[in-house]
């Protein structure tokens, strides 16, 4: 880890600048909350011995951040806990840079601590408990995998082991490689002209949207947030088959299967997601 930043809309907080600096905001040693999240186990308990795991779930991650804040002199200093009270008013991330610059944030919440303790004229310590409903680290680099959108004379999925069913059918399979530690939720965006989009996940999960697209139209599926809106921002979610799944991708490379019709060298698939990690050092 290279860099510790709490930010918020309008403002971001060096949270290693006495080291960097001299004066400002430094987490110090002490800090928790890092490490593995906090998981809720399920059991099955029968009239045997013993009792047999049923599955978990990963809870909030509570993090406890010992800061010492240093200012110029006592008026900066002042000016420095002020920055920092409204920052923590409000929803933050904290962001994580690890060696390689890539950035990975979770939101967090003030949970309670911030009593100050005055070690000079302009050097105070503090100890701030945030809680993160986000248990994991999300990156800020996109991972995409694009299909199709050939403007020459390529078949759409020329670039994967495809099958065409018909000239203008095509269905193929799309590698996804998802550098984190657990699953992460893609975004599908689907640039037409084509019509009844299906994409199947590494397990055999099915997502079908039996809808139509034209040229000049783009549909947009968020698996995260659960939402088929086309290009302009309308609702296209009653389009979807009968009991979507809005799967994930594993981590690791895993391989995904997609179809759609009607389609011309124009039409493309883009898909992308975001990795994200436990623990981030």
């Amino acid at each position: 880890m290279t860099a510790l930043l709490l930010e918020t809309e309008r403002d971001a907080l060096d949270l290693n600048g006495v080291a960097a600096d001299g004066f400002g905001y430094q987490a110090t040693a002490g800090a928790t909350g890092f490490g593995l999240p906090s998981v809720n186990a399920q059991w099955l308990e029968g009239a045997g011995d013993g009792s047999r795991f049923r599955g978990q779930r990963v809870l909030p991650r509570d993090l406890d951040m010992p800061l010492d804040i240093v200012g110029r002199n006592r008026h900066h200093l002042r000016s420095l806990i002020s920055r920092l009270a409204r920052a923590v008013a409000q929803e933050c991330s904290l962001v994580l840079v690890d060696d390689e610059g890539v950035r990975w944030s979770t939101p967090v919440y003030r949970t309670g601590g911030g009593e100050i303790e005055l070690a000079s004229t302009n050097d105070v310590q503090t100890t701030i408990s945030f809680r993160a409903p986000d248990p994991y680290f999300t990156a800020s680099t996109v991972s995409t995998q694009r299909v199709g959108g050939d403007p020459g004379a390529k078949p759409f999925l020329s670039s994967l082991v495809s099958m065409p069913l018909a000239a203008s059918q095509a269905i193929g399979e799309i590698q996804l490689d998802n550098l984190g530690d657990v699953p992460a939720y893609p975004v599908w965006e689907i640039y037409g002209p084509g019509r009844d989009l299906t994409v199947t996940s590494p397990t055999g999960e099915t997502l079908r949207w039996t809808g139509s697209l034209s040229a000049t139209e783009k549909l947009v599926v968020d698996t995260r947030n659960g939402t088929v809106k086309d290009g302009k921002g309308a609702n296209r979610y009653a389009l979807l088959d009968t009991a979507p799944r809005f799967w994930t991708v594993p981590p690791g490379v895993s391989t995904a299967t997609v179809r759609l019709l009607d389609t011309t060298a124009a039409s493309r698939i883009v898909c992308s997601w975001r990795p994200r990690r436990w623990m981030v050092i």
